[in-house]
């Protein structure tokens, strides 16, 4: 094939993936996947891009879309490729896996993890105002885990917890997430083994802290409530909101007193943690001022000192948005399907991380624009029912013609729009679980010993 051929059959096929996805002309955030964008990150990847049915562009495609599908199986996404060419009239394509299955193989880790991050911080860059606090942006952190096939190469390299008997667990990574309270996006993901020596969510924090930048405010649970995160982010001019980490003491009768159960008082630099340099060490400050603030039954730790410009109950209310990061990684781990990952080597596991971030952001941008046009905010909008008629609009859209696209998409965007959720500021759930499982005995023993 002729290189404009080429060219111009990317082209069409962009434009078509892009349509998909709400990135039509005349629509609020149209460019945030877009063209060059993709060609790029294809072009400045590894892949062998020689003339195949399963290119680079068509595998990415197909696994963005097999990532949002309810049945996330490989058989699925070729059934749909397979579709798709029968109403553009090309040929028929064989339904063995197997070729599809390679084609993911060649796709380029940092290029799918390079575009989720891409799509992720356009969309908070261009996001509305309204929808920040004060003009700022608040960027959620949490960790999470995830498992995977047990297979020998992904107990390798995200081995199962030691108290588990080797054949009866799964390989586990932790994941450690930054995500715009303003937008729901995901802005980049951290991976690592669940245990050993530096993979606590700490340090896969600081592989992605260049998420934060001045003006942002980190926003996260007691667990991030360290003298060296929060040294870390004052350099950085990000403020930061935690709860105390139940391993600090405090007292109300020292410091500087701004209010009832609210003052200021200054930290000591703790020893040298065995992950930092001397160098490291020494430029860290000798102490830091923080304040401190009761608020209910539990004690904030924030480096907001006026209480003037952020008084107590500003601080309650800035808080209680912590928990909207649970919900966030629920929707990605049990909505979308990436708590329980299907692919059997380490590298494809990190993809398969990686297309649903690509995805989950993707659907953030459809919200955001659903939001924009009918004036709402993004977290007021079901994310699962945004995911549903994405789904079902999608072959419509495939094969709508170009004078009715826009109209299909307006409907689809208004209907999400529609899909509203209850204010939850402050919501917090219990650990439980109501429904019993079914009254099968546990495996104490591989299954191929018990057959």
């Amino acid at each position: 094939m002729s290189s404009s051929k080429h060219n111009s059959k990317m082209s069409d096929l962009i434009t078509s993936m892009r349509e998909q996805y709400c990135q039509a002309e005349g629509l609020p955030f149209s460019d945030i996947l877009n063209s060059y964008d993709i060609q790029e990150f294809i072009s400045n990847s590894s892949i062998d891009s020689r003339d195949r049915i399963f290119t680079p562009l068509i595998t990415l495609a197909a696994f963005v879309q097999q990532t949002m599908s309810p049945d996330q199986s490989c058989r699925q996404a070729l059934a749909n490729i397979i579709a798709d060419r029968a109403a553009k009239g090309l040929p028929e394509i064989s339904s063995n896996t197997g070729p599809y299955c390679k084609a993911r193989m060649r796709l380029d880790e940092g290029m799918i993890r390079g575009l989720a991050k891409s799509v992720g911080k356009k969309l908070v860059e261009e996001s509305n105002i309204p929808w920040t606090w004060r003009g700022r942006h608040v960027k959620l952190t949490d960790g999470t885990t995830v498992s995977g096939p047990d297979t020998y190469e992904n107990q390798a390299e995200y081995p199962q917890p030691d108290s588990q008997k080797q054949g009866l667990g799964f390989p586990i990574a932790r994941c450690v997430a930054v995500i715009s309270l303003a937008v729901g996006a995901v802005l980049d993901i951290a991976i690592g083994p669940y245990q050993g020596k530096e993979t606590g969510e700490h340090a896969l924090l600081r592989e992605i802290l260049d998420c934060y930048s001045a003006n942002d405010i980190f926003l996260g649970d007691r667990y991030y409530c360290s003298y060296f995160l929060i040294a870390m982010l004052k350099e950085k001019k990000v403020d930061a909101v935690f709860q105390m980490h139940s391993a600090r003491g405090y007292d109300f009768r020292r410091g500087t007193s701004l209010g009832k159960k609210d003052h200021l008082v200054f930290w000591d630099k703790p020893a040298k943690p065995n992950w930092m340099s001397k160098e490291m060490y020494a430029d860290m400050p000798d102490s830091l001022e923080v304040r401190e603030t009761k608020i209910d039954d539990i004690v904030i730790v924030s480096t907001f000192l006026n209480a003037k410009k952020v008084s107590k109950n500003d601080l309650r209310q800035l808080y209680k948005y912590r928990w909207i990061v649970e919900i966030d990684l629920l929707y990605i781990k049990d909505i979308m399907g990436m708590g329980i990952l299907r692919c059997k080597t380490p590298e494809m596991m990190r993809k398969e991380i990686y297309a649903h971030i690509l995805s989950y952001n993707i659907i953030r941008t459809i919200i955001a624009q659903a939001a924009d046009l009918h004036d709402k905010k993004p977290q007021e909008i079901s994310f699962k029912g945004a995911l549903q008629l994405i789904n079902s609009f999608r072959p419509i859209i495939l094969n709508a013609k170009k004078e009715k696209l826009k109209d299909i998409l307006n409907t689809m965007l208004r209907v999400i729009a529609s899909q509203g959720i209850g204010d939850r500021p402050g919501r917090k759930e219990p650990r439980v679980v109501k429904r019993r499982p079914k009254a099968y005995p546990r495996m104490t023993e591989p299954r191929r010993k018990l057959a």
